[in-house]
């Protein structure tokens, strides 16, 4: 009995460890670290590792502290290590830990101005043919697909090759399933027409266009008609601006 009794003490003890790990808090350093790898991560899509980021960030600290702190951040999960030696790579949750720092979003007075231009000569020009000459614009800024819900219940997408040249979504596999969300992309955004507000971002799993990708989705509206719009790509988008373009849709 007392073998059984301090096997269990022991298991317990080893299960509180854990959770306790699960939910501690990043301390200022470990939120700086995370920050300067998801930014890294965002402009190489490579695993990051630790000689890299005492070179790119500020922290003044040795490629060993590092180390130490990535091994609690992958323990609190929001890194994870792809394979053997390689460096790290944001998780779902460091993402949405992220945007809490994001999700104003912004665009740089140039990108506004850019968008301003374009869309100057397309004023005069039918709703339907404005705002699908503005996706394109947009997934060509973005560098992402971009869909859009008309509220006569049709649907357009555009920008699709920029999503398939993605390093994320060369495996056979995704592609297939990546597929599968594209060929089913009307019914999402029937689904969701309704229930669209506000800008909005839908983050890997809980993301109805499909677990591979992130969405960030706001409506729009001009003159008397109005609609969705959706910026369709990685995990690894650029936030910040995608954010921005969303919320200019809404005002432009």
């Amino acid at each position: 009995m007392g073998k059984i009794y301090n096997k269990l003490l022991g298991n317990i003890k080893a299960l509180s460890l854990y959770f306790s790990r699960l939910t501690l808090f990043m301390n200022e350093r470990q939120e700086n670290l995370l920050k300067a790898l998801i930014k890294e991560h965002l402009k190489t899509a490579e695993p990051v590792g630790s000689r890299l980021l005492e070179e790119k960030s500020s922290l003044k600290v040795s490629s060993a502290t590092i180390r130490n702190e990535m091994a609690e951040l992958e323990e609190m999960g929001y890194i994870y290590q792809p394979y053997t030696s390689a460096g790290r790579v944001p998780t779902e949750k460091a993402y949405k830990h992220y945007l809490q720092d994001y999700f104003a979003g912004s665009l740089s007075s140039k990108e506004t101005s850019e968008l301003e231009i374009f869309l100057k000569p397309l004023k005069k020009e039918p709703t339907e043919i404005l705002v699908k000459a503005l996706a394109k614009k947009v997934a060509e800024l973005s560098d992402t697909t971009v869909v859009i819900g008309f509220s006569e219940n049709s649907f357009y997408y555009t920008g699709l090759s920029y999503l398939f040249q993605k390093p994320e979504f060369q495996d056979p596999a995704v592609i297939y399933d990546l597929s599968l969300v594209i060929d089913h992309l009307d019914q999402a955004m029937a689904k969701m027409f309704k229930q669209i507000l506000k800008p909005e971002i839908y983050i890997g799993s809980e993301n109805p266009f499909g677990a591979e990708c992130s969405i960030v989705i706001g409506p729009w509206q001009f003159e008397n008609q109005r609609g969705i719009m959706g910026l369709l790509g990685p995990l690894r988008m650029d936030y910040q601006k995608n954010i921005g373009l969303v919320n200019f849709m809404n005002h432009f």
